[in-house]
């Protein structure tokens, strides 16, 4: 008990902190150019992790697996992040952490390696049973009110962009669990490889936009450092350590709390009004992603029919390889 009571608040605060990160990031896209934003986290978070790697205990080099895991993984982070940014620059801050927790029910539609043969040799299901799609339902339902606003109108561009955000990040998890899937990869490491590949996709952009860049102010430079250090590297850190000690359900709940943040985060803070129609759609929104995740989960740890096998990706340890993608999301 005391141990939860050490992990259940950090995993609070990375999920305060990933739910403040899209205020952040429609602050700094206000004032840069959302290529150069891009740029200056991914070149920040990457000196960060090479730092951390450098004072870090045991082997510095990075092995076969990590380097080829995460050169093709740092291409779908950053593509995920593009969109994603250029979203929440054209939307509130809580449509944008309300909208991309779908991630969180469009994950297990795309991963349909996720039931796989039990040690007996008997297939195990594929199909997720029916109660998932009225989970996702729900949320479909919910993305409609969030983007009604004030009355229902047509799509704004942002939430359109927070919806295809929602599924390329989708599309990066279950590359994540495949790609590290029996294979030894530090944290740490494939982190560092996805930031120095971030880096140089948008070294282009860094480079034409670098007299920009110099003259931001310092609010500027604030969100910049805290959506490099914090929403970025602190939070995957932490997390990882975190659900290393205690069960993958019990963080996924903790972390599932985001989209709540994001909206707290972005009427508090961000000065956005919250309507009976988007207060219903982000009840709607919250409701539907917690049940599918456990209409999920309940389906993947029973096992294939008949063999008593339990599927063990929920294990505690689990997270510590694919890191962040198996929960919450963050901009």
């Amino acid at each position: 008990m005391s141990e939860l009571r050490r992990t259940d608040p950090i995993l609070l605060l990375v999920a305060v902190v990933w739910g403040s990160s899209y205020l952040s990031a429609q602050t700094a896209t206000s004032a840069l150019p959302v290529l150069l934003v891009l740029f200056a986290r991914y070149a920040l978070s990457a000196l960060a992790c090479l730092g951390l790697v450098a004072v870090g205990r045991g082997p510095r080099r990075w092995t076969r697996d990590e380097l080829r895991t995460g050169v093709p993984l740092g291409v779908t982070q950053a593509a995920v992040l593009v969109v994603e940014t250029y979203g929440v620059a054209h939307t509130s801050a809580a449509n944008a952490g309300l909208i991309i927790s779908l991630t969180i029910v469009l994950t297990p539609l795309l991963d349909r390696g996720g039931r796989r043969a039990g040690r007996t040799g008997q297939a195990g299901r594929t199909g997720l049973p029916p109660v998932f799609f009225a989970a996702a339902g729900v949320c479909v339902l919910a993305v409609g009110l969030l983007m009604s606003g004030d009355g229902f109108h047509a799509p704004r561009l942002g939430d359109l962009l927070m919806l295809g955000a929602a599924l390329v990040r989708a599309v990066h998890v279950v590359l994540v669990g495949r790609l590290t899937r029996r294979r030894a990869v530090r944290p740490l490491h494939l982190t560092t490889v996805q930031t120095l590949v971030g880096t140089a996709l948008f070294l282009p952009a860094g480079v034409l936009g670098l007299p920009t860049l110099a003259r931001a102010d310092g609010g500027t430079w604030t969100q910049l450092v805290y959506l490099a250090l914090f929403c970025s590297v602190f939070a995957f850190l932490v997390q990882t350590w975190a659900v290393q000690r205690t069960s993958a359900s019990r963080a996924s709940l903790l972390l599932g709390t985001e989209p709540v943040w994001a909206m707290a985060v972005g009427i508090a803070l961000g000065g956005e009004r919250l309507t009976a129609l988007t207060a219903l759609g982000a009840a709607l929104m919250v409701a539907g992603t917690y049940w599918g995740q456990a209409v999920e989960r309940a389906h993947r740890t029973a096992g294939p029919p008949g063999t008593g096998v339990r599927d063990d990706t929920d294990a505690p340890h689990a997270p510590a390889v694919r890191g962040r993608a198996t929960s919450a999301t963050g901009v």
